[in-house]
C-alpha cells in the first residue's frame, strides 16, 4: 500500500462562489429547497464528495478558512490537492489576498437553480483577477443538476460565459456525485501538465544519485 504521506506535487486549490451553492466542507447554513412539495435540507457538498477519502481536514477558525486534502495519481505521480474554502461569506472578505496567495487552481461555483449565484460569478471572476495569479487554472462549476426541474441557468448560457472568460466549464451534482470527481481531476491534471512542463530532466548529482524535483505550490496563511 502506498504511503499516504508521500506525494510528488502539492497544489493549493481554492473554492469560490456565493454561499449555499454546495461548495463548503461544513455548510454554515442549511440549504433548504422544495421539490415536488417536499422540503429538502441538503448538507452534502462538492468538497465533501471529493474528500470522502480525505487524509486530513483542518480549519483556521480565527480567519474563517477550512481546508481538506486528497491525493490522486496522474501519470504515475502522486498529486496532493489542498482544497481551501471560506464559505463565501462577506465577513471573511478581509482575508481575501491571503486566501488567494499561492493558489494554482480555482473552482468557481454557482447554483443552477439560483440565477443570483450565477450573476455573482462576474464578481468572483473579478476578484480572482485582482488577487490570484494570472496563470491560475479556473473551472466554472454549475452545481445541483439533480434539481433539473428547478433549473434557472441554462448550460448554454454558462458555457458561453466560461468561454468568454477563458475558463473551462462543467456541471455537477454533489448529491448524486455526478461529475464531482471529473471537476477536481480536470483542474489538477491541467495544473500538473503546466507545472511538469516547466521542469527539465533532472541531472545526476556528484554521487550519481538522481535528483528528484518536487513542485510545492502551496502557501499557508
Amino acid at each position: 500500500m502506498a504511503d499516504s504521506n508521500h506525494f510528488d506535487y502539492l497544489f493549493k486549490i481554492i473554492l469560490t462562489g456565493d454561499t449555499q451553492v454546495g461548495k463548503s466542507s461544513k455548510p454554515y447554513a442549511s440549504d433548504v429547497v422544495w421539490y415536488d412539495d417536499t422540503k429538502l435540507t441538503r448538507t452534502v457538498t462538492v468538497l465533501s464528495r471529493f474528500i470522502r477519502n480525505e487524509f486530513n481536514v483542518e480549519s483556521r477558525s480565527t480567519i474563517g478558512v477550512e481546508f481538506a486534502t486528497r491525493t490522486i495519481t496522474i501519470d504515475d505521480k502522486r498529486v496532493k490537492a489542498q482544497v481551501w474554502d471560506t464559505a463565501g461569506q462577506a465577513r471573511y472578505r478581509a482575508i481575501t489576498a491571503a486566501y488567494y496567495r499561492g493558489a494554482v487552481g480555482a473552482l468557481l461555483l454557482y447554483d443552477v437553480t439560483k440565477p443570483s449565484t450565477f450573476a455573482s460569478v462576474k464578481k468572483w471572476v473579478e476578484e480572482l483577477r485582482e488577487h490570484a495569479s494570472p496563470h491560475i487554472v479556473t473551472l466554472l462549476v454549475g452545481n445541483k443538476t439533480d434539481l433539473e426541474s428547478l433549473r434557472s441557468v441554462t448550460t448554454e448560457e454558462a458555457a458561453a460565459f466560461a468561454a468568454e472568460n477563458g475558463m473551462e466549464f462543467i456541471e455537477t451534482s454533489a448529491l448524486n456525485t455526478s461529475n464531482v470527481e471529473s471537476a477536481f481531476e480536470s483542474v489538477l491534471t491541467n495544473i500538473y501538465h503546466i507545472q511538469s512542463s516547466k521542469h527539465v530532466e533532472p541531472r545526476s548529482s556528484s554521487s550519481k544519485r538522481p535528483l528528484r524535483l518536487i513542485e510545492r505550490c502551496m502557501f499557508d496563511i
